[in-house]
């Protein structure tokens, strides 16, 4: 667990959005290798961390799929007065907006990118964590990028202006 804890908590993270909720399903998938442990083969087409990239990228979307929008009447606490430099708030309004992309990305094109860009993971790997063929899980990753590159562009094109 010490050896694979942070790889699967950042990809539960970057698929959900949430830490909270990459917590639980870091400790859900760590709970279930613990369960599938005495049936477990050494050398077989997966290795253990591929195992449980697999398990939580589909405790993952399993999540996102059950999850409604909860509707309040309450308002929300005022944001930090406290004044950053520009840099840094155009850096965090950026990332805020590409994370916000990314999570509104169809299920299967979010993991496939986050296990290819957030993760590192090779083609060959990511294709064979979702149990898909290499391309297949290239044209995933294409329409990914392609999708983000339409919400995110207009964007772009108007801070230029």
């Amino acid at each position: 667990m010490d050896r694979h804890l942070n790889p699967i908590h950042g990809l539960a993270w970057h698929m959900t959005g949430d830490r909270s909720q990459a917590e639980d399903i870091a400790q859900e998938t760590f709970l279930r290798f613990w369960q599938a442990a005495p049936t477990w083969k050494e050398g077989g087409d997966a290795t253990i961390l591929t195992w449980l990239r697999r398990v939580a990228t589909r405790l993952c979307i399993d999540e996102k799929r059950r999850m409604r929008p909860i509707y309040t009447d309450l308002v929300p606490e005022s944001a930090d007065p406290a004044v950053r430099a520009d840099i840094e708030l155009v850096r965090s309004e950026t990332a805020t907006r590409v994370q916000n992309a990314i999570l509104d990305l169809p299920n299967r094109q979010r993991a496939a990118l986050v296990l290819s860009y957030y993760q590192q993971l090779s083609q060959k790997d990511g294709a064979a964590i979702m149990n898909l063929k290499e391309k297949a899980y290239e044209s995933l990753l294409s329409r990914a990028k392609a999708s983000l590159k339409l919400t995110l562009l207009p964007e772009k094109e108007s801070l230029r202006r």
